[in-house]
Parts: structure tokens; C-alpha cells; sequence
């Protein structure tokens, strides 16, 4: 019976990763077709797709660099504001705070859609629409990162922070010294969820930037209509390469990052 029990356990989760990864596994394949038809496997393989992609046509490669700098910097804004804002929240006790705090998870809680307008109205007002900080500043200050930091300090024994501040360590020091170091899996895990939105996105761009040389990777694969299955497919596999390596290498701390916020 447990026998039996662990077969249909092995078939679930063997169908299940095959429908996780099989369009990642079409995408790749396809990557080295040498026909212009759609089909499940290649009719001729050729490596025409990549030659394309890195050296005939290399504007392919200035977006996915473009977009590679955009969501670095924007992780790294958002990861650092969020630190900030989440040992605030985690460590000072101020009048409201508990109503500031519910604040930031009815805004993490809406779509950004929802703030689209109003962010474009004010972006424009300080004459930022059509530039890359029109997409850069509303990322940077997300409060999820903030809400996601301060559950992640809160697992810090007080006791350890404490002794630090009889030793004569600032705010800033017991934060990056300390408390970063310590909870090292809950910021690398934002820092990769950031990074994954704002690699990701595609109705930022498209309301904020008003030239299409600007747009990143996210929004021109879906404008390269015309172009053959393997061109299609290689860039689509430079589009999930970043985002593929940061899980492959940073696996166990997205893990232990996730579970802190469940404490």
C-alpha cells in the first residue's frame, strides 16, 4: 500500500514539474530552430536564432543589458530603503506607528494598478515621465519590502541589540552590522523578489516611458512579432537567464527568507 501510495506521489510530482518546466524546455529547445513554423521540437536546427540575437542584431542584447541595470538598481534601492524603513518599524516605538504600519499593508495590498494614475500624475509633475526614474523611484519605495523587513528583524533576539548599544553601536551599526548580517536570508530574499518584479514588468514602462528605445526586455519581446521561432525563443531564454541563476544560486536563503516571515 505505502508502495502504491509513493508511485502515484512520484507521477503527481512528475507531472506536475513537467508542466512547470515544459515551456521552459520548449523555449530552449526551440532556441536552435532553423525554420520559421511553430511546432513542439524543431524541423531543422540551426544556431541562427543566436547569431541573430548576439551578433547581427545587437540592440537585442542593449535591452537585455538596459534591463539587467534598471532591475539591479531598483533592487538595490528598494532592499536598501527597505531596511531602513523595516528597522524603524521593527526596533522604535513612535505615536501611530501601529496605524502607519497597517497603512503599508493596505498599500502592499493593492494592484499597482490601482496607483498608476496617480503616480504618472505626480511623476509628471516633477517632469520625470519619459525618463528611466519615472520606473526606478515608485519601485524603490514598495512597501512590501518594508513589511516583509520587519517581520524579518522582529525574529532578532532584543537582548543581542541591546548589548550592542552598551558598547557604544549606533543605529546604523547595529543594522548593518548586526541585524543585516543576521537576518541575511530575509534581505537577500528581497532583494531577489525585487529584482524578479522589476525584471518583470511591463505596464510601468508602457505608461511611463514614451520612447520605445527605453522600454526593457519585458516589453519588447512582446513587440518582436515577424521574427522567426528561433530568434523568438533565444531571446526568450536571455529573458529567464537572470531569474534562473539568482534561484539556482540563492535557493536555500529565498527558503529560510520565506519561512522568517512566517514566525
Amino acid at each position: 500500500m505505502r508502495k502504491r501510495t509513493s508511485v502515484t506521489k512520484g507521477i503527481g510530482l512528475f507531472l506536475l514539474a513537467a508542466i512547470a518546466l515544459g515551456p521552459m524546455l520548449y523555449t530552449f529547445i526551440n532556441s536552435f530552430s532553423g525554420s520559421t513554423a511553430y511546432g513542439l521540437l524543431p524541423t531543422t536546427w540551426s544556431l541562427q536564432g543566436w547569431k541573430e540575437v548576439f551578433w547581427n542584431r545587437p540592440h537585442y542584447l542593449a535591452k537585455f543589458w538596459n534591463s539587467l541595470g534598471l532591475a539591479v538598481v531598483i533592487a538595490l534601492g528598494q532592499t536598501l530603503l527597505s531596511c531602513l524603513a523595516g528597522y524603524g518599524f521593527s526596533r522604535f516605538s513612535f505615536r501611530g506607528k501601529e496605524a502607519l504600519f497597517f497603512l503599508v499593508i493596505l498599500l502592499m495590498m493593492m494592484p499597482y494598478q490601482v496607483t498608476l494614475v496617480s503616480n504618472y500624475l505626480m511623476l509628471d509633475q516633477l517632469g520625470l515621465v519619459g525618463s528611466r526614474w519615472a520606473l526606478i523611484l515608485p519601485a524603490v519605495f514598495s512597501p512590501f519590502g518594508v513589511f516583509l523587513l520587519r517581520q524579518v528583524f522582529d525574529t532578532c533576539p532584543n537582548d543581542i541589540l541591546e548589548a550592542a548599544r552598551l558598547d557604544g553601536a549606533g543605529n546604523f551599526r547595529i543594522l548593518f552590522g548586526i541585524l543585516v548580517p543576521r537576518c541575511r536570508a530575509g534581505v537577500i530574499s528581497l532583494g531577489i523578489l525585487s529584482f524578479i518584479d522589476a525584471w518583470n514588468m511591463v505596464e510601468q514602462p508602457i505608461v511611463y516611458l514614451r520612447s520605445e528605445y527605453d522600454y526593457p526586455l519585458s516589453v519588447f519581446l512582446t513587440r518582436m512579432n515577424g521574427q522567426s521561432i528561433g530568434v523568438l525563443c533565444t531571446c526568450g531564454v536571455l529573458a529567464a537567464l537572470p531569474v534562473v541563476l539568482l534561484f539556482l544560486y540563492y535557493d536555500q536563503e529565498l527558503t529560510e527568507g520565506v519561512t522568517l516571515t512566517q514566525l
